[in-house]
């Protein structure tokens, strides 16, 4: 069986629509995105690929100016679908990377966040749901929408739990860096 534990060099990193006009409007936005920067920031440092979709950018905005840092343009996707799966330039740039660990976080959990991770978790990957670094406008959704992705068989992880297995040991490099972004 394999290992339910995110390896970094088995994982991808997935952020899913933080765009300029939805992100306001998540409940404890600020959080959110601090969680979604550190997430980011451990996946630059330990070489984790991170792609973002952007949902109709032209009406939501584009991914907020706190991720530019983090998410190149190139790592960035335009989708019209709900699950970025329907996206065909994410389905090409997943597959090109060939990580069978896709770490989720993003806008909004009951809407197009678990209708991705249910969609990449019925295409085989191993889906976790980042819960501190995922929001909706109502909080009783995402709730729900987390209980749902459990049932579906997608594991709830928080940024620490993510942080600390990419690391796996208190003696890399890397270590002393990333403990400062989760302090």
């Amino acid at each position: 069986m394999d290992s339910q534990l995110l390896k970094a060099e088995a994982s991808l990193l997935l952020l899913v629509d933080v765009q300029a006009r939805l992100a306001p409007a998540v409940s404890g936005r600020e959080a959110i995105i601090r969680n979604i920067v550190t997430l980011g920031q451990a996946a630059a440092r330990l070489e984790v690929p991170v792609l973002a979709s952007e949902h109709y950018p032209r009406g939501l905005g584009a991914t907020v100016a706190e991720l530019g840092s983090v998410v190149p343009p190139a790592a960035r996707f335009e989708k019209i679908t709900f699950s970025c799966l329907g996206a065909a330039a994410f389905r090409s740039g997943l597959e090109s990377l060939k990580r069978p660990q896709i770490v989720v976080a993003g806008c909004e959990t009951h809407v197009c966040v678990m209708q991705t991770a249910i969609s990449l978790a019925e295409a085989g990957y191993r889906t976790y749901i980042v819960a501190d670094a995922t929001g909706s406008r109502d909080p009783a959704n995402a709730q729900a929408a987390l209980a749902r992705m459990a049932r579906a068989g997608i594991e709830a992880v928080t940024t620490e739990m993510v942080v600390f297995e990419w690391l796996e040991r208190a003696d890399r490099a890397e270590f002393r860096e990333l403990l400062e972004l989760i302090r």
